[in-house]
Formats: structure tokens, sequence, C-alpha cells
């Protein structure tokens, strides 16, 4: 069996391209910029680069209030690429939704009329734009039968995007002692509905929505604030506070932020905002290698050559807080030495950058060549030096 190495030589490569690349400069410690959120729990992700720029308790549970109805919108968006529905397709407004969620309930509503029937592009817009608890219960109810069953769903989309700790007990996020998520979890949710549906997601940046001759404003304090931000959600709950995920592109480049644990609507918004003018500051944004560009070699066993080349297939860009270019470190980690014949554009490893002990992006990498299988001179060659000194 092979195992998984790192050769010292191939880490000493991509070690010796990042210390040309960001410089030989050693600012010192007064050169480095902090931030300290008054938030309790909040994450910061630079979406490009997969950087995680600022974490506080970000792995912390808590009551997720509204910000819930991310997961459930995750869950209809794949419905709708599944064509288990449609745009045009009406749901019927059921009692319980009406009573749990609508007017009776005196939470975020659409004002969805009891008895009515409602095209799910609307129940979009009243689940995205007014966070209605009745859009997202007639929802739930019109692709899976019942709240219970699109529950399960949920969690089921939890465990498929790896979540590491939420846990979803409605769609509306209304406080239920089972129901907990973390921050990283959330900012997760967001970066696959910006990825993953584009157009749906633009529903997000909708400033407004009338429903049942009712105007409503989207709930995002920070949308049409300058800022870049185009989405998604806000919540409460007594025993989480005031929290927010949201998404802004920044200098074209986008990045994800949750706060929670605020005290009042105006904390909640003066976070997010300085979160993303710390950001925008705070960092550089420094290309490693371009896409393609030889990075480290590969050994290989019983080749026509003794090594190929590894790439990766899209720049290696890092955001890194000013002051901390000597903290960074990387390593090509690959099951080695590889077996001849090799194809090329394989992926045989990763490329890991840490910053400081944080480990900030893992690319693969793929090998840019093919190598056929050598001549048995030498395949015997590289048996005996398997066999006296092992590959290193």
């Amino acid at each position: 069996m092979m195992l998984v190495r790192s050769s010292p030589l191939r880490s000493f490569v991509v070690l010796l391209a990042i210390a040309l690349l960001v410089g030989l400069a050693r600012p010192g410690p007064a050169e480095a910029q902090g931030f300290d959120s008054k938030a309790t729990n909040a994450i910061l992700i630079d979406l490009d680069s997969g950087v995680t720029l600022y974490r506080k308790a970000d792995d912390a549970l808590f009551e997720p209030a509204a910000m819930a109805k991310m997961m459930t919108m995750a869950v209809v968006f794949d419905a709708l690429r599944a064509g288990q529905i449609t745009l045009d397709q009406s749901f019927p407004v059921s009692e319980y939704a009406w009573r749990t969620g609508g007017a009776p309930s005196g939470s975020a509503t659409m004002f969805a009329a009891l008895k009515s029937s409602i095209p799910v592009s609307d129940l979009l817009r009243g689940a995205i734009v007014q966070a209605g608890n009745d859009a997202c219960i007639i929802l739930a109810e019109g692709i899976a039968g019942s709240e219970g069953a699109f529950v399960t769903r949920m969690n089921d989309k939890a465990s498929a995007l790896g979540l590491t700790g939420s846990v979803f007990a409605n769609v509306t996020g209304l406080p239920d002692p089972r129901q907990k998520v973390n921050a990283r979890d959330l900012a997760t949710i967001a970066e696959y509905l910006i990825q993953s549906y584009p157009d749906y997601y633009r529903i997000y940046a909708e400033p407004e929505f009338t429903w049942n001759r009712i105007y409503q404003r989207n709930r995002n304090p920070l949308l049409g604030a300058n800022l870049g931000v185009d989405g998604l959600s806000t919540g409460y709950t007594e025993s989480s506070g005031f929290g927010l995920t949201a998404s802004a592109v920044r200098d074209g480049h986008r990045v994800v932020l949750v706060v929670s644990g605020l005290a009042t609507e105006k904390d909640r918004a003066d976070e997010a905002r300085k979160l993303l003018d710390w950001s925008s500051t705070a960092f550089e944004r420094i290309r490693f290698f371009d896409s393609g560009a030889r990075i480290a070699d590969a050994r290989v066993y019983g080749g026509a050559v003794r090594a190929v080349a590894l790439a990766t297939r899209e720049p290696l860009d890092i955001l890194l807080q000013r002051g901390t270019r000597d903290r960074v470190r990387a390593r090509v980690i690959y099951a080695g030495p590889l077996i001849a014949p090799v194809k090329r554009d394989t992926q045989v490893g990763v490329v890991r950058v840490w910053i400081g002990d944080d480990l900030a992006v893992e690319k693969p990498v793929f090998t840019t060549a093919d190598v056929a299988t050598g001549t048995m001179r030498q395949r015997a060659l590289d048996a005996v030096a398997q066999l006296l000194i092992g590959w290193l």
C-alpha cells in the first residue's frame, strides 16, 4: 500500500517559491493590524481564495433564527434544479402554514391568504425578500408533503455539505431547542447558494416585494449602503441575539461574513460594516502561482523520467493580513511515488498553505505531462533505489 507522504525536496520547492513571491522583508509586530468584533460569534471568508480572514467562536453553536431559511432555500433550489418543481407551479396555503407563519402568527410573513394558491416564483421572494415564515412552510409542504419531511431533507443537505455541528428542526428558524448552527456552517451554506445558484441568488438583492397589496422592504440592513452587499439573511432570537449572514463584492472579490450574538439591530449592522471595511484595509492580495504554473515535482517510480511537474488548475491567490508575510508556509502532499505510466491532468495530491498555525488554503494539484513506463534498466534502477534508500 502506498503511503501519503510529502517529500522534503518537494516542500522546499514550494516554500522557496512563496518566499520569493511575498518578498524577504520581515515586518515588525507594530505593522500588523488587529480587529476584535463585538459579536459573540463571527467569521469572515474571502471566497475567491478560500482564506478565513477573521473568526471568533466560529464553531460554537447558537440558534440561527431566520438565517436557517438559507438551508431551506438550498433544498428548494435543489428541487428546482432537479425538475421536481417549477417556478410557475403553484402551491396551496394550508391552515398550518397560515397559522404558524402567516398573519395570525405575529412573525415575519408574506401575508399569504388562507386556502389561496401561490406560484413558486412568488413564494421564493416571500421567503427571501420578506423572510416570510408562511412562504417557507408552503414551499416545504408543496415539495415534501410536510414541514417535518422537508426538515429531513435539510439535515441530509447539511451532511452532504459537510456541516460540522448544525441541526435543523424547522424551515423558518422559529425558536426550537433542537435547532443549532455555527457561524462557519452558515458561511458554508451561503457559499453554496452563491456558487451553485447564481440566478436564484440574485433574489437576495431585490430591495422590496409586494404581496397581497402589502409592501415590504428587504430585511438586510446592508443592501444599498454602498458596501457591495447583495445578500443574504438576518435573524434574531432572545437567546442568540441579533445575527446576520451577508455577502459582498469588494474590489472585484467576494467575501462572506456571519455575525451573531449582538445586542441591537444597530450593533448588527455596525459590526458587519466594520468587518467589511477592515477586510478592505487590513489585507493584501498576493498571487503565489498562476494556473498551470509548476509548483513542485512528484517522483515517478518506473517511469521514462524520474519526476513530473505538478500545478493547480486555477491561480493560487491568498489574502494576507498586512504584516504577516513571514508567517506563510506551504507544502505539496501527494501519494507517492507515482507509479508509471502517469496520465497528464491527473489529480495526485494537494497544495496546502498555512498562515501561522491556520490552514488558509488547500487546492488540488495535477500532473502536467504524461509519463510513459520506463525501460527495463530504468525500472531496475528505481527498484534498487527503493530497496536501498526509499523515496525521499
